[in-house]
């Protein structure tokens, strides 16, 4: 959005720029009003049941499955947890209702409250959304019953992700 201000000036200073500027206001506004996606609310449900953590600096890159890809055997219950909500995505993705490029499991937004610690998905989301959903409630519960190691954190993936 901080692009969009510095650049809307420059379009008043040429009249043959209004078309151009008309283009910027929409890009504009529609990325202002995106709304958050399925990483972010994933973000969010982890939060909601174990709120003192920091999801995103936490979770990423621990073990050999949370975080981008995942190969080998689970270093540990947390890392399990992150190769099941892969294999959940995995599912998502088989669905006819989640097929389109951009209507996937990393981008595709749902509705579900949190209320104390527990995680409800919305009955309104369609089939793609609630399946989603769940692998999301599913992994962030999985991680507030598992434990944390530091020592798995940003590991040495191609040393200690060995497949049996």
């Amino acid at each position: 959005m901080a692009v969009c201000s510095l650049l809307l000036p420059i379009f008043f200073e040429n009249k043959m720029n209004l078309i151009l500027l008309a283009v910027l206001l929409a890009v504009c506004t529609t990325v202002s009003d995106a709304h958050p996606r399925s990483v972010l609310q994933f973000r969010n449900m982890i939060k909601c049941v174990i709120p003192e953590s920091d999801p995103l600096k936490d979770y990423n890159n621990y073990g050999c499955y949370c975080g981008l890809g995942g190969y080998g055997n689970p270093v540990d219950e947390l890392d399990q947890c992150c190769q099941v909500h892969d294999n959940c995505y995995s599912e998502a993705k088989k669905l006819s209702s989640c097929k389109f490029i951009l209507d996937n499991p990393y981008t595709k937004h749902y509705s579900y409250s949190c209320s104390g610690n527990e995680i409800t998905c919305s009955s309104e989301n369609n089939e793609c959304k609630a399946f989603i959903c769940n692998c999301d409630r599913t992994a962030a519960n999985c991680f507030s019953k598992a434990k944390y190691n530091p020592d798995n954190k940003n590991l040495d993936t191609k040393k200690h992700c060995k497949t049996d």
